[in-house]
């Protein structure tokens, strides 16, 4: 599981429906069928918590006890402050927020010179900071982006492995740490200028971070830390690596990349798309979403059930760590017909219509579904849009693309790719 967990997780799903293996001297049960996903994350949800799982301990040094990390009346009561913001309607205002920045991208990337390969993953993580700071922290960090992307990595690199007690190379944990001390000072470095910021301009703006400035007393510095950190983070690293990954599988899919070149031109005529666009640029959220099926942003789930449990026959006793990988969900050949082929058509209207619940689970499932499900494909829809109406990117010959399962499923050399006219 620490030394190739993709393949891990996809050896254990031949074994069937439901595995076991011991990690730390304690079980580990995996699921690996829709019905048994929906039943733990929705069905009987509330006996299954992240509490002391590895997305606990993954997220909670960096994050604090924020939305993604906290549990039972804490969560629901951050949750029901967080969602307001989060809803389409709402996301929606952000469109210009959204195209202004990928603009600016396009521009950078349609200036150099013929022939530069750029570092897109690193790229997309700037543009998708820049868009999540703006529009729901109402503040900007202009070129801390790509300062931002790269302490990313370096946290990533951290949290993202598993280290035994009886750690076989301690002179690597030791670099890795101390990176991941640099990148996380200079994170929180950022949010307190974010917080700063925001405080000084009065709490006039319409934005998340105003309305829980104006919960006052009720949140201390280090809850507010936790939160707009949790924000930024969450809201703009899984986005941005479902962008480098739908770049790549267009130019490796020829006829995928016409249909949403089509469509761009139709649509669009030369302009920058709004909101109003969103409805018909199918082509454009197919490609993003058969990206997210293919290399899912978060490919594991974790859960401890609270109380002894029984699933499909099986016992659970209670404290158990029980597990679901969307990366084994998404490829298994009894819910999708050749499975490892990149098809967008299969999220026609029709087709996603037949999905079984939890069988597609890029965003999680049940009550604890990514709150910003909406922004994220509204914003991966409209950036796609922006970035190739002028430009298609070629991966760079030889480039050896490797997805690597850290937090986030991401590209473990990065994804350097030529901007090339179109």
């Amino acid at each position: 599981m620490r030394d190739a967990p993709l393949e891990f997780v996809t050896a254990m799903a031949a074994y069937g429906d439901v595995t076991r293996h011991d990690a730390d001297g304690e079980p580990v049960y995996m699921l690996n069928r829709p019905d048994l996903a929906r039943y733990v994350l929705k069905e009987n949800g509330t006996n299954y918590t992240k509490d002391r799982t590895p997305d606990d301990a993954m997220l909670r040094p960096l994050l604090g006890n924020g939305l993604l990390t906290s549990n039972g009346k804490e969560w629901a009561a951050q949750r029901r402050m967080c969602a307001p913001a989060f809803r389409l309607t709402e996301v929606e205002r952000f469109d210009q927020v959204i195209t202004d920045a990928a603009r600016n991208l396009l521009d950078r990337w349609s200036d150099g010179p013929d022939g530069r390969a750029v570092r897109v993953d690193h790229d997309l993580t700037a543009l998708t900071l820049t868009v999540i700071v703006r529009a729901m922290l109402g503040t900007d960090v202009g070129a801390i982006g790509a300062g931002f992307g790269r302490a990313v990595d370096a946290v990533n690199r951290f949290i993202g492995h598993y280290v035994p007690t009886d750690d076989p190379d301690p002179a690597d944990t030791a670099r890795r740490y101390a990176g991941f001390q640099r990148a996380r000072a200079f994170l929180d470095q950022v949010t307190r200028v974010i917080i700063a910021a925001r405080r000084s301009g009065g709490g006039d703006g319409d934005d998340l971070l105003t309305s829980m400035l104006a919960a006052g007393h009720a949140m201390s510095d280090t809850d507010l830390r936790d939160q707009v950190l949790t924000i930024v983070m969450a809201g703009h690293e899984t986005t941005a690596k479902a962008l480098t990954w739908t770049l790549y599988l267009l130019d490796r899919h020829r006829d995928a990349a016409r249909a949403v070149y089509d469509e761009i031109d139709e649509v669009l005529g030369g302009r920058l798309p709004t909101a109003g666009d969103l409805p018909r640029l199918t082509a454009c959220r197919r490609a993003i979403q058969e990206a997210m099926r293919l290399y899912p942003p978060v490919w594991l789930i974790s859960r401890r059930s609270v109380e002894a449990d029984v699933i499909d026959g099986y016992d659970v006793p209670a404290g158990t760590l029980v597990c679901i990988s969307p990366w084994t969900l998404h490829r298994d050949p009894r819910y999708w017909d050749e499975p490892d082929a990149y098809r967008p058509e299969r999220f026609t209207q029709e087709r996603s219509a037949r999905h079984l619940s939890h069988q597609y689970l890029p965003f999680g499932g049940g009550p604890r579904i990514c709150i910003g499900r909406h922004f994220a494909l509204v914003e991966a829809v409209l950036a796609l849009a922006v970035l190739l109406q002028r430009l298609r990117l070629e991966l760079v010959e030889g480039f050896p693309v490797e997805p690597e399962a850290l937090v986030t499923l991401r590209p473990r050399h990065g994804m350097m790719m030529i901007p090339r006219p179109r």
